[in-house]
């Protein structure tokens, strides 16, 4: 009997024969090649991102880092400011109680000059007082008029004394 419609089965075999081989061939030759590849890229692509990742951790870590540090050095900059201005107050006090203490020996010095002064001008008018009464008394012996006499020293007494002086 003859194959209706002239298929013939052994050639149709044959092809998916044929078929079958190209389709392995292909897969062993093109599919599993390109998709080694491709999950090698993956692969690479993710090992990348994850190394990225590692990096930007690292640098804002390192970040976080740096302006805990630069926090503290500006701290530490504040107290050191803080403090080389109390020490600066502290030498502006003492150099002002030297300045007052300085001040007050000056004083204490004028004064006591000026009464070394006062104690010389009335020493010296004392003696001239002294002088003068001495004088005084010498005309007085000297002479019997009294009266002339006292006008006489009432007038040296006068021209001896500074006018406005007590």
């Amino acid at each position: 009997m003859g194959v209706p419609l002239n298929i013939d089965f052994q050639q149709i075999c044959l092809h998916l024969l044929n078929f079958t081989l190209l389709i392995a061939g292909l897969y062993f030759i093109l599919y599993k090649p390109v998709k080694n590849f491709m999950k090698k890229r993956e692969d690479e692509y993710r090992d990348m991102q994850d190394s990225a990742d590692k990096m930007l951790e690292k640098a804002e870590s390192a970040k976080s880092e740096y302006e805990s540090k630069l926090a503290e050095a500006d701290q530490e900059i504040a107290s050191r400011k803080r403090a080389a201005a109390e020490e600066l107050e502290q030498m502006r006090r003492k150099r002002e109680k030297e300045a007052e203490d300085e001040a007050k020996k000056i004083v204490a010095d004028a004064k006591e000059e000026a009464k070394a002064m006062r104690q010389q001008i009335v020493d010296g008018a004392r003696k001239e007082i002294t002088e003068m009464v001495e004088e005084a008394a010498e005309k007085i012996l000297q002479s019997n008029d009294v009266s002339t006499t006292y006008d006489a020293f009432l007038d040296a007494a006068e021209r001896s004394v500074p006018d406005g002086d007590s």
